[in-house]
């Protein structure tokens, strides 16, 4: 595949497009619906006053996540996880990728001993879940703790920095950016990045299919997801002040 022919005509290191709307649901105290080209992922963050058993009384809070795709995000229906036996390894993985992701954007001796629960429902797939999972799932995370903070039980501080996650893939030698399905299942290398604002990396998962990539090839995926992530964190900060959170205030 050439950078030429990418299916939707992008350049190598553009994103799809991305679109981030708030307060979907009632109930949360935080929600969106994330889309970024064929991927919508609806993403919500509860609040739960205490912590499991590892963390009691260390004044310490957590964010934890749980992922789920809806029976008809691909083209033909699957049945529900739970229906057919234990949830799969790889809604646990990614479960897993997304807590570990949105730990990092807080400083939890600052959130109190409270947990902060992001549920990601995949509506549409169309390649970047995990990482649509994590983008939109900050944003989530700002709305939930803004509502700490005007309760007054969360000051300064429990906000560390934005974090954001993009796909990267190398295609007949061209590093991709934001793979779309049909790029991710032709990809000789798929990458997942999780870095911060400040390009400070969180983690990357990468796998070669067939031929092992190079170091050089390796690191120019990183650069290309990094800018990316850029523009990524770009977005969500538009949809933070879009909703009137004062995020300054969340910072220390």
């Amino acid at each position: 595949m050439s950078t030429k022919t990418r299916p939707d005509g992008r350049g190598a290191d553009a994103l799809r497009k991305v679109s981030i709307e708030p307060r979907v649901q009632r109930n949360p105290e935080g929600s969106v619906l994330y889309s970024c080209g064929g991927t919508k992922v609806l993403i919500s963050a509860s609040i739960d006053e205490g912590v499991q058993d590892f963390l009691k009384g260390s004044g310490k809070g957590w964010v934890t996540a749980e992922y789920a795709m809806h029976p008809r995000a691909n083209p033909q229906r699957q049945r529900r996880e739970g229906q057919r036996g234990p949830v799969s390894g790889r809604t646990q993985e990614i479960q897993r990728l997304v807590g570990r992701a949105l730990r990092a954007a807080i400083r939890p001796e600052k959130l109190g001993e409270r947990t902060i629960t992001i549920d990601c429902d995949v509506l549409d797939a169309d390649g970047g879940t995990r990482t649509a999972s994590i983008t939109g799932g900050y944003v989530a995370l700002v709305m939930a703790l803004d509502v700490l903070r005007k309760r007054g039980v969360v000051g300064p501080g429990v906000l560390r920095e934005a974090v954001a996650a993009v796909s990267v893939g190398l295609i007949e030698g061209s590093a991709l950016l934001d793979l779309c399905y049909i790029e991710d299942r032709d990809a000789q290398v798929d990458l997942n990045l999780v870095a911060t604002a400040s390009s400070a990396i969180v983690e990357v998962q990468g796998t070669a299919e067939g031929e092992a990539m190079t170091r050089k090839e390796h690191d120019a995926l990183v650069d290309r997801g990094l800018h990316g992530i850029a523009m990524l964190v770009k977005e969500q900060d538009k949809a933070i002040l879009e909703l009137g959170i004062d995020v300054k205030r969340l910072y220390g």
